[in-house]
């Protein structure tokens, strides 16, 4: 095994990370834990000492547990070596599996160099471990090197090891590499199952590659790899997110026909996306059928719907199912009450926005950014923009950060109400907050000071973010546009318009009809003509 010696090892970083860990957990742990680590304590000073497996068990256990205690498996494993007893190989992938979700991949692999020391083996579980460890960690180019690394050496892997690679290259964005990878090994260092086949088709559907998902679909049926609901569902959001509903529905009824049942995942991924077209019969028909079949409704099944009611403006409708739901013993979320709140604040019902909001402090629910946008947004719009104020300052005291949407709020606010002034300030605090100003920003900004009659200011930002390589909209060429027509500066709104097209903005009708306003209120008609013929040339009237 000496053509392994490739994996460094450096035993006293080891030694010295496993006794603090059993320093610091020996003098504490935790109720649940208590009744195990005394069951440990107590085999390990019988006599005769029970065999590894026993040991193995006790470490698996609390590997397993809810609570993932891995510091203490580890602390438990350096017992083991203190007392004599030696690890067996199961032992050392326990241990290097704890390492590799705490992040200590250097440690991991020191184990396995300790392996190879003692003169045991790496098995397949070794192996995929620290693969899975590294694709964790998002080492996903290290895992690949290493599994050419084994593979060189005559090792083989299996299909949870490919299954791991595969769903590590799909988590970073490699779909191809992953599809390559399937095709590399079919039928050749692995048989591919339906797990594969799942990672792969999942991640091609987040991309929005919904036929290339569904070739990779009809390619499973073809070689007899049966489809999960796992398979289904990530089709069927897809193709809902393409827009596709009859390929989805289609799809789930297909699922039905093959006597596999849909889950609360794939009725959900239904009503969100029918809700999120604003198209609320079909999504309660999806949720009759969803009773029908005995699949309990959760907190995203209400939360979608009441997310549907708020988008076209039944808002009624979505507190009356807010209550129904918390009195069918379903609690709600920070992103349920936040739903509400935005729809409330859409529908200037500021008064009730604030009501849930202090309901669901009282509840112990801590508001995030999006409650807390939402809320400033509304206060703003309806002209209570101390109050959105005194939120900002309360985000800020809870810890919580503001982002670009909340600021753009506030200074679309001090824009209106001709506050200019304070509305650069608020940009300036931005960039002291490390908050980066985006387009929208700078518009509400340009406008505001177009509206006020300071062109000259909005001009030198406009050009500095010009200069700076901003992505200058349609939207910021029209507020540039509008503020040089409202200084009578035509020939300068002409030329803009030149300089428009010249940098690659293509002009709307907006663009044009400001402009041609200009001209015939100037009695400039006979440039705003040809103006006109040149909307209608564009197909723009």
């Amino acid at each position: 095994m000496a053509s392994l010696c490739f994996f460094r090892f450096h035993y006293s970083s080891s030694f010295l990370f496993t006794r603090t860990l059993y320093y610091s957990h020996s003098r504490f742990v935790p109720n649940n834990v208590d009744n195990v680590v005394s069951s440990f304590n107590h085999i390990l000073h019988m006599n005769p000492t029970p065999s590894i497996i026993e040991f193995n068990k006790i470490l698996g256990s609390l590997v397993k547990s809810n609570n993932k205690h891995y510091p203490t498996a580890i602390s438990l494993f350096y017992q083991l070596e203190l007392n004599g007893i030696t690890p067996s190989i199961v032992t050392f992938n326990i241990v290097i599996n704890c390492y590799c979700h705490l992040s200590e991949m250097n440690f991991a692999f020191s184990l396995l160099g300790k392996i190879l020391k003692v003169g045991f083996h790496p098995d397949i579980v070794t192996l995929t471990t620290l693969i899975k460890g590294m694709c964790l960690n998002g080492k996903v180019k290290e895992a690949l090197h290493f599994h050419d690394h084994v593979i060189s050496l005559g090792f083989h892997l299996d299909q949870v090891s490919y299954g791991t690679l595969i769903n590590g290259l799909c988590k970073i964005g490699e779909t191809r590499a992953a599809l390559q990878m399937l095709r590399k090994i079919e039928g050749k260092l692995v048989n591919t199952d339906v797990v594969m086949y799942n990672t792969i088709i999942d991640s091609l559907c987040k991309e929005k590659l919904v036929t290339e998902a569904y070739e990779l679909y009809s390619e499973m049926i073809t070689k007899t790899i049966s489809p999960t609901v796992v398979t289904f569902s990530s089709l069927i959001y897809g193709f809902c997110i393409v827009g596709q509903f009859k390929d989805a529905f289609r799809l789930f009824n297909e699922m039905v026909l093959k006597n596999i049942n849909p889950n609360v995942y794939t009725f959900n991924i239904l009503v969100d996306a029918l809700c999120k077209e604003g198209k609320m019969k079909e999504a309660k028909n999806v949720l009759a059928m969803m009773v029908k079949q005995g699949v309990k409704p959760d907190i995203v099944t209400h939360t979608s719907l009441m997310d549907g009611y708020c988008l076209v403006n039944e808002v009624n409708k979505a507190k009356a199912l807010f209550n129904t739901m918390v009195q069918r013993g379903v609690m709600p979320n920070v992103h349920c009450y936040s739903v509400v709140i935005n729809g409330l604040c859409k529908n200037k019902l500021i008064d009730e926005a604030m009501d849930f909001f202090k309901e669901m402090q009282s509840k112990k629910i801590i508001p995030n950014t999006v409650t807390y946008s939402s809320l400033i947004d509304g206060l703003c719009k309806s002209g209570r923009i101390s109050h959105a104020w005194e939120l900002l300052d309360e985000m800020h005291d809870r810890g919580q950060p503001a982002n670009v949407i909340t600021f753009s709020s506030l200074l679309h606010a001090l824009c209106k109400n001709r506050h200019v002034d304070k509305a650069i300030e608020l940009v300036k605090k931005l960039k002291d907050r490390d908050i980066q100003p985006n387009m929208y920003t700078y518009n509400i900004l340009i406008d505001g000071l177009c509206k006020q009659g300071r062109l000259k200011d909005a001009q030198v930002i406009f050009q500095d973010l010009f200069i700076k390589g901003y992505n200058l909209t349609v939207w910021t060429y029209n507020i540039m546009i509008n503020g040089l027509c409202l200084e009578g500066l035509l020939d300068e709104a002409l030329a803009l318009l030149s300089k428009m097209e010249d940098n690659g903005c293509i002009p709307n009708a907006v663009t044009f009809e400001i402009i041609v306003h200009a001209l015939f209120k100037n009695d400039e008609n006979e440039k705003a003509e040809k103006l006109l013929r040149e909307m209608i040339a564009r197909g723009l009237l």
